[in-house]
């Protein structure tokens, strides 16, 4: 018994999502089968987006593992190949100014140092890589939509620039008006270095071809349906087969198997994301918005929205997804956020959307990622909770558990001196995790509440 948490059109792991990314996709993508007979490895990686593939990467890259790759769909099917594309700093929910009440100055710094070399991570595998992500802007524009909010969105600019060294700076209406674009629920904005846009699913089946390149095997189609324990050896088994390894790298964030094993219940708290996309629109379209940005942006409140436009002129807009991941739910929604992009973007009413798709992000209980071994089997790591900013942070957290997975049993118990403190160890259990659909909906609601002023 699986027991997902929301509908199960959410888990239809052999149809593709119908999105933009996946339509402007070429064919011949990866040349893979799915995992069959009985086989052997010394480190098994259950899921294929950006956490997983990464390990691959760096695993084989650096370590030579007999390395195999196990995705239930195919490869870029979950999170990694259907978000917004935003590589950007964040990967946590808790706010920074919280983040260094409860952790300490130092140990904020040190997070959002890492954050940073996450983005470069993520630009420097595409450059060393070759790999066509169709990479736009250099900088995240965080709107704020009134004056109330606005005062908000400097006073947190300027305490990451202060406190935290970020490259960060504050711009107003006006001179916001004729550089970047217009709206009249813009009052000012916010800008962050380093972000910049990418097509998801180009860079992560650039990333599964490195990989491959690498001498990782990867196996689409290959859902985990068992893991068992056979004397010093993990057992993992598909449909077609079992594979035995030394090694488990959980790396599903969004899409965790709790029913796989007890120690992963109740960790996750998967929300969906949706978005739209609009056909192709020329300069004179664009204009009617003052348009004159590639920079990924967002509006500055609790329930955001993100959008940009696509190399080819269309628009992306993106914000909550449906409330339990059903098709009527969906279809709700999307009038929903359609309506939302109107309001922010009135000079765009007539503009066609073509498409709409939808998918988890992933929370936990810490609200910020979660990175580390199961305290009484160090053969197993895990990564997750990356809070929709998975892009450059999931791919970060790959290579950190490939890095930490080559230290060996001995050195297990110690969490690594590189790793920021913030992220070490398992996230603790959501409080009655049956109910955590309701919980998602009462947050919901409070921050649609927090954000009635703007």
């Amino acid at each position: 018994m699986r027991g997902w948490l929301y509908d199960e059109a959410m888990y239809r792991f052999a149809a593709p999502e119908q999105s933009w990314w996946e339509a402007s996709v070429p064919e011949g993508r990866i040349e893979a089968e799915p995992f069959s007979g009985d086989e052997t490895c010394e480190v098994a990686i259950i899921g294929g987006g950006y956490t997983g593939l990464s390990a691959a990467y760096h695993l084989c890259r650096d370590l030579g593992l007999d390395v195999r790759v196990l995705e239930a769909g195919h490869f870029g099917w979950g999170a990694s190949g259907r978000n917004g594309g935003f590589c950007s700093i964040g990967g946590e929910a808790i706010g920074a100014e919280k983040m260094v009440d409860r952790f300490g100055l130092d140990a904020a710094r040190d997070y959002y140092r890492s954050q940073v070399e996450a983005v470069q991570l993520v630009r420097q595998l595409i450059d060393s890589e070759g790999i066509d992500a169709d990479c736009q802007g250099d900088r995240e524009v965080s709107i704020a939509c009134s004056p109330t909010g606005f005062a908000r969105l400097k006073e947190h600019a300027e305490f990451q620039f202060r406190e935290l060294g970020l490259d960060t700076s504050v711009i107003v209406r006006d001179e916001f008006r004729e550089r970047y674009f217009d709206s009249p629920l813009q009052h000012g904005a916010a800008i962050l270095k380093p972000t910049f846009g990418l097509h998801p699913l180009k860079y992560v089946l650039g990333l599964a071809r490195a990989a491959q390149g690498k001498g990782a095997r990867l196996h689409p189609q290959s859902e985990v349906l068992g893991w068992s324990r056979d004397g010093g050896s993990h057992l993992l088994s598909t449909t077609s087969g079992t594979l035995r390894t030394d090694n488990v790298i959980l790396a599903t964030n969004g899409f965790t198997p709790e029913h796989l094993d007890g120690r992963l219940h109740g960790r996750t708290l998967p929300m969906i994301s949706a978005i739209v996309a609009t056909r192709p629109m020329d300069a004179g379209e664009l204009a009617a918005q003052a348009w004159r940005t590639e920079a990924p942006s967002i509006t500055s409140l609790n329930l955001l929205n993100y959008f940009r436009v696509l190399p080819d002129g269309r628009f992306l807009f993106g914000g909550r997804g449906s409330a339990d991941g059903s098709e009527a739910s969906a279809g709700r929604n999307y009038v929903r956020l359609i309506a939302r992009l109107h309001a922010l973007f009135p000079g765009w009413r007539d503009i066609d959307i073509e498409y709409r798709w939808h998918g988890l992000i992933c929370m936990n209980r810490r609200m910020a990622p979660a990175i580390g071994r199961f305290d009484d089997d160090p053969t197993v790591l895990f990564a997750f909770g990356f809070h929709g900013n998975g892009v450059n942070t999931a791919t970060w957290a790959g290579k950190q558990l490939a890095r930490w997975l080559s230290l060996g049993r001995r050195e297990a118990a110690a969490n690594p001196d590189w790793l920021p403190a913030i992220v070490q160890g398992m996230s603790g259990r959501f409080p009655l995790a049956g109910l955590r659909l309701r919980a998602i909906q009462a947050a919901i609601a409070w921050r649609r509440y927090l954000d009635r002023d703007g």
